[in-house]
């Protein structure tokens, strides 16, 4: 399970967007708003990976059934992008709307 931090939470910013499951590890995850100046192209969330030891959450776009995930870069450094199947996508509330 991999928890959004706490300051994106409603009474705190406001940017946590919704949840999903990896649909071939049931991997649970939560995404939120990339509220960063960097800002690879079409990469609007967060999603929460809870790396305690690295970077605790990734650049990525969510979509209805898929993820496209930056993990990683390469010796050029370019983004490794990984697509995830995604199930249970639930979307919580607009950030907007706060």
């Amino acid at each position: 399970m991999s928890y959004a931090d706490v300051s994106t939470y409603f009474e705190n910013k406001g940017t946590i967007l919704g949840s999903f499951e990896h649909k071939e590890t049931g991997a649970f995850f939560e995404y939120s708003v990339n509220d960063e100046q960097i800002i690879h192209e079409g990469f609007n969330e967060f999603v929460w990976v809870n790396d305690v030891i690295g970077w605790p959450k990734r650049y990525a776009k969510v979509l209805k059934t898929v993820a496209y995930v930056i993990t990683d870069e390469d010796e050029f450094g370019n983004p490794v992008i990984e697509k995830w199947p995604i199930k249970n996508h639930r979307i919580y509330k607009n950030w907007k709307e706060n």
